[in-house]
This record gives C-alpha cells, sequence and structure tokens, in this order.
C-alpha cells in the first residue's frame, strides 16, 4: 500500500528515538483528529438538513403498528415509517424489542488509559502501536498523541461492570448477571482466563501497566504518568465464545439493526454510513441505493 515503508530497529531508533523493537510498518498516512469536533461536524450537517435530536431519550419499547415504526421514549412517543438503530452498547437489547436473534450478544470492556506527564511528552512522536493477536479483536496498549498534545498510553481491556461502567467501582446487577450468565462469556473466559487475569491485574496495579508499556519505551518509569480517561467497548459476542470483529446487520419490517460496529468505526463511519444507507435502501425500498466506492 502507498505510505507504508517496513522499518528494522535502527529505522525505528531514527523514527522513535525512545521506542524500541525488531521490525515495524511506518505509514505516512496516518494522522490524529478531534473526534468530539468531528462527530460535532457531523451533527451540523445533520441539523442543515433538517434532523432533530432527542438527546437523554431512552428507548422503552419499538412496536411495529399499520406500516409505522412507533419508539415509546422516555421524552414520548416517536412515529417513523422507517426506523435505522445504532445503539452501541445497548444495540442488541434493541434488537430483541423487534424480535431480533439473541447473538451478538454485545458484552461490555472498559480500557483504562494513562497519560504522559506534559513534561515527558518528548518520549513519544507519534502513534506507535504492537502487532495484536489475531484471536482477540483488542489492539493491545499502545502509544497515542491526541490534538491537545498529550499523549494517551493503553488501554487495557477488562470486563466491565455494568454497560456504562466507566469506573471499577460501576456496577449494575442486572448487567452483570445477564453477562456472567451468557454461556458465550463463560467459554470466553475459560479460553482467554491467563490474559482476563493479566488485564484485571493491570487495572489495578500502575506497576504491571507501566510494565506493559515498556516494552515499547523502556525509559517510561510510573513517576512519568498519570491517570487518563476510561472507555467501554461495545463487545459483540456469540454462544461459541468468540468475539465477533465483523459488522453485523439485521432487522425485521420498518427496522435495521446495527448490531456491531466495531474498531475502526469512527475512522470509517463515512464508507459505513455508506453501506448502511445502501442496506436501508434496498431493505425499505426507498429507491436507488446509493453508490459506494
Amino acid at each position: 500500500m502507498e505510505g507504508l515503508e517496513l522499518l528494522d530497529a535502527a529505522g525505528i531508533r531514527e523514527r522513535e528515538p525512545h521506542c524500541r523493537g525488531i521490525k515495524a510498518i511506518s505509514s505516512s498516512a496516518t494522522c490524529i483528529v478531534d473526534w468530539a469536533r468531528v462527530s460535532g461536524s457531523f451533527a451540523d450537517d445533520a441539523r442543515a438538513a433538517g434532523v432533530e435530536f432527542f438527546l437523554n431519550s431512552e428507548v422503552k419499547s419499538i412496536v411495529r403498528k399499520a406500516g409505522v415504526t412507533v419508539l415509546r421514549t422516555t421524552s414520548g412517543e416517536i412515529e417513523a415509517r422507517s426506523v435505522i438503530t445504532c445503539a452501541g452498547l445497548f444495540s442488541d437489547r434493541l434488537a430483541k424489542m423487534t424480535g431480533g436473534a439473541m447473538d451478538p450478544k454485545v458484552v461490555p470492556f472498559r480500557g483504562d488509559y494513562l497519560m504522559l506527564k506534559p513534561e515527558k511528552s518528548d518520549l513519544v512522536r507519534g502513534n506507535i502501536y504492537p502487532v495484536t493477536d489475531p484471536e482477540l479483536p483488542f489492539l493491545g496498549v499502545h502509544f497515542t498523541p491526541r490534538m491537545d498534545g498529550s499523549v494517551w498510553l493503553g488501554p487495557n481491556a477488562v470486563p466491565a461492570f455494568a454497560r456504562e461502567g466507566y469506573a471499577l467501582t460501576t456496577v449494575d446487577p442486572f448487567d452483570l448477571l445477564e453477562m456472567a450468565a451468557y454461556p458465550g462469556f463463560l467459554k470466553m473466559a475459560a479460553k482467554f482466563w491467563r490474559t482476563g487475569i493479566a488485564e484485571m491485574h493491570r487495572d489495578v496495579s500502575r506497576t504491571a501497566f507501566v510494565r506493559a508499556l515498556q516494552r515499547y519505551v523502556p525509559e517510561l518509569r510510573v513517576e512519568d504518568c498519570v491517570a487518563g480517561p476510561s472507555g467501554v467497548r461495545a463487545q459483540a459476542m456469540n454462544l461459541r465464545g468468540e468475539l465477533i470483529d465483523d459488522f453485523v446487520f439485521d432487522g425485521s419490517e420498518g427496522v435495521l439493526h446495527v448490531r456491531n460496529a466495531p474498531s475502526p468505526a469512527a475512522t470509517a463511519s463515512l464508507a459505513i454510513a455508506a453501506y448502511i444507507v445502501d442496506d436501508a435502501a434496498k431493505r425499505f425500498g426507498l429507491g436507488q441505493p446509493v453508490a459506494t466506492a
């Protein structure tokens, strides 16, 4: 591919003086963006096209009657001829409201980051990513410069105790029991228990977390880092305990469910949107599908 270059150990040191490795792929086309501003721009374009946003409105049920889909929400009822759901952490629950299949099931994984102290930001020039484990759809710990000049380190990947469990202490009994009782989760845990224990150790021990990062930047020290933000990944899983790393779409009359949109969903958002519109056009009989390239 254009813009890719294979580096040896000396080449790595030339690009990233504090990084160590055997070989690496350098991508001159890789960049970073302020995703909050990008998504805000998408929202502005949507509003200009006549879209209304109903924020903080939980969907309680989805009912199809007389050719109309009715969303019963905490902000009242919303009627539409066609509905597309893309609910992330709750995508399987919305699909279930319209009789969707049990699988894939969403299992939440929390990822915690550390951040480099500003005076140590010269340890990292650009994005540093490891070679990933092909059996797991997680990137592993990596180094990510941000638009504001900060550098994020991580994340780890541990089961969250709530679908919106952005902190270790956040527990939702229903979400936790649902996850623990799901056969697919039990099979996955039995297969990757060693990996799970290591990730949980890093979750409670900053020393262990930094040790994993030192594999790539040996000069990094615990005192160079401060606590960073956390995120929750909506990981789709099947009954066999396999983590789904591809897009999953299904639906029923008048409804299209986007049940899994894994990384790089943000990077590929415009291409994915074209795919969804194409699927919706065929499913809902809306006319000619859009052209995709």
